[in-house]
């Protein structure tokens, strides 16, 4: 597969190996937040299915439910699970990530329930008690999905699970590093296509198009880039912003999102033990959330280290309307790296909105000014 292959199959719902997967009698779970272990999804032998709403900006129907007070985000997806675009899941996996995708969740169950519907509870803080209440819950989750589905769970289909993640986070890792270079192997833009890819497909295939995209783009070159820019902020699924940014000669030699670094960047699984409470400590410990609000100095730390790592010239910080976790975030995270003498452009935008990025356009080739003024 090449790069130009990743960017159109990451811009449908349904990719082609997940049509065939489905064709074949797989089934498909979904999830939303990067604090649910897909590895117990795959270790049921499934696969875990990454919501995005890829751009959407139409949401009368998930309106009449979720009010126009929510997040965007929240509500484009909500409209493709009400308007039936997401009939082909076999189940949903909740998590408390934000009050606004607990709504969207939860609204959507109301009005087209999935026959499978499982809520996972991830604590707010890193504790001993904490992790062992998520190790619980997750075994809880495990269980429900065994006698749901009438499948079998063991220790080592969950080791071997771990795994094969632990080598897609690797790999990942590496296609991270090669943005990074001082003439990065791949763009921005081309990294969201390649992720976004990779969480609508079993791991397994996907860990094929990373080796063949490290092997094809070991020698390429980008030149001619205006600044070097980290882009953090709220979840953005949104590869045509990454593309005007980038069109603009801002190369995105870092991120900070969860449709990227933030789902993979830092976790690592030991090599024993039980594996629920493995899992849990993965995915819990310097969990790169704002919902984990006594975290901050460790997100502030992570966003300077990637700063520094990729030599960005700037920071954009994006957070959709009403995103309250990200909107306190963001100025915290200004504040502390305007301290350090880094530029950063606080943007706040409607999700999918095309005359919004119209406007971003503007504000993107004034911050880009700037830098090189």
């Amino acid at each position: 597969m090449k790069m130009e292959d990743v960017l159109e199959q990451a811009a449908v719902m349904q990719n082609e190996y997940l049509k065939k997967y489905k064709s074949d009698g797989g089934r498909v779970i979904g999830y939303a937040c990067i604090a649910t272990p897909v590895e117990i999804v795959e270790a049921a032998g499934m696969l875990p299915y990454r919501l995005r709403a890829l751009g959407n900006n139409r949401t009368e129907i998930a309106d009449a439910h979720l009010s126009r007070f929510n997040c965007s985000f929240c509500r484009s997806v909500l409209q493709l699970g009400l308007d039936g675009t997401y009939d082909f899941l076999d189940g949903l996996i909740e998590t408390n990530g934000c009050d606004h995708i607990r709504g969207m969740f939860e609204n959507w169950q109301y009005v087209n329930p999935s026959e499978f519907f499982h809520y996972v509870r991830v604590p707010h803080v890193m504790t001993e008690d904490s992790l062992e209440y998520f190790t619980n819950d997750l075994r809880l989750w495990s269980e429900a999905l065994q006698k749901h589905f009438d499948v079998a769970i063991s220790e080592d289909d969950l080791w071997s699970a771990i795994r094969q993640q632990d080598r897609i986070r690797a790999k990942l890792k590496k296609v991270t590093e090669m943005r990074e270079r001082d003439e990065p192997a791949f763009t921005g833009t081309e990294v969201m296509a390649a992720f976004l890819l990779g969480t609508a497909m079993m791991s397994t295939d996907f860990e094929k198009v990373l080796d063949r995209l490290i092997e094809q783009r070991e020698n390429h070159k980008i030149t001619d880039i205006k600044a070097r820019l980290l882009l953090g902020g709220s979840a953005t699924d949104e590869v045509e912003f990454l593309e005007m940014i980038e069109s603009q000669g801002g190369h995105i030699s870092a991120d900070n999102l969860c449709y990227g670094s933030r789902a993979f960047w830092g976790r690592e699984a030991g090599e024993s033990g039980d594996p629920y409470a493995v899992l849990a400590g993965m995915y819990l410990e310097n969990l790169p959330c704002p919902r984990m609000f006594v975290e901050f100095p460790y997100r502030r730390d992570l966003m300077i280290s990637s700063v520094e790592r990729a030599k960005t010239d700037g920071v954009i910080l994006v957070h959709n309307k009403f995103c309250d976790v990200h909107g306190v975030d963001n100025v915290q995270l200004r504040l502390a790296l305007e301290k350090r003498g880094i530029p950063v452009l606080s943007l706040e935008k409607e999700y999918g909105a095309t005359a919004d990025l119209g406007r971003m356009k503007t504000r993107v080739q004034a911050f880009l000014e700037r830098i090189a003024g």
